[in-house]
């Protein structure tokens, strides 16, 4: 495990004035019904666009870390949901291709087709687009064929048993020899032991992240981790015992080596 931070994922959570730290799943169903998801929605990427226009380039690429954003079934459905990502990128100053928008497989089978056009508009700006929670939804493989995704985040729920009886490790090799066939990056999610880290970098997966790897991290945070590691200084400047961090929190995706 190299343990370079190769992405940062932007995860929004409230900060309620009577309820304290509010989590996604405590408000965003809420958001969904009443519509205001797509509002919230374009608040988070404003924001992570922004956060991501004041992070150094990485020496190791060329270029600066890549920022995941989450989209929502409801913000698919805008039929001018790929002009205002083009505006709020440019906005913000930064390549759209540093961008990588995250679509559930729920998302993508509420409306296939229209699904379809919204990714491929998406894709003309110059974003990437990755297939969260991948594995966990109802979709078929021939999926990966037919909606043009960029790269597969495997579901903490296969990560959680690697190594066990229960079969995650046959389905999360599966799902690695079928994204690397396809030409598809793999990011594992929930990583957070050092063993789960050890059996996808041998089952061949390029990035992870997790709790083992990082807590979650507030803006300034994420970025002084990202100039340390410019600076060789990394992975240091992420404090792995810090408890989590009450606004704009974010979690790091981390390179996998083979060697």
């Amino acid at each position: 495990v190299t343990r370079r931070i190769a992405g940062v994922e932007v995860l929004v959570r409230w900060q309620h004035p009577e309820r304290g730290l509010l989590l996604p799943d405590q408000f965003l169903p809420v958001a969904e019904e009443t519509g205001l998801i797509a509002d919230i929605g374009v608040v988070v990427l404003d924001g992570a666009c922004r956060a991501a226009a004041t992070w150094p380039i990485d020496p190791s690429v060329g270029e600066p870390t890549p920022v995941y954003v989450n989209l929502s079934a409801r913000e698919l459905s805008d039929p001018h949901l790929a002009d205002r990502i083009a505006a709020t990128i440019d906005a913000a100053g930064i390549d759209p291709a540093g961008v990588h928008l995250e679509i559930t497989e729920n998302a993508l089978l509420e409306d296939a087709i229209a699904t379809k056009a919204a990714l491929l508009e998406l894709r003309r700006v110059g974003v990437r687009l990755a297939l969260d929670d991948f594995g966990t939804g109802y979709s078929s493989l021939a999926y990966l064929k037919h909606f043009p995704v960029d790269a597969l985040k495997i579901d903490k729920a296969f990560v959680e048993g690697l190594g066990g009886s229960g079969g995650d490790d046959a389905i999360t090799a599966a799902i690695v020899d079928v994204a690397q066939r396809l030409g598809l990056q793999t990011v594992a999610e929930g990583v957070e032991r050092a063993e789960q880290a050890e059996w996808l970098t041998a089952l061949g997966c390029d990035l992870a992240q997790g709790f083992h790897f990082a807590p979650p991290l507030d803006a300034e945070a994420v970025r002084a981790a990202l100039e340390a590691q410019c600076d060789g200084s990394a992975p240091a400047a992420i404090d792995l015992t810090a408890p989590p961090a009450p606004t704009t929190p974010a979690g790091d995706a981390m390179e996998l080596g083979r060697g």
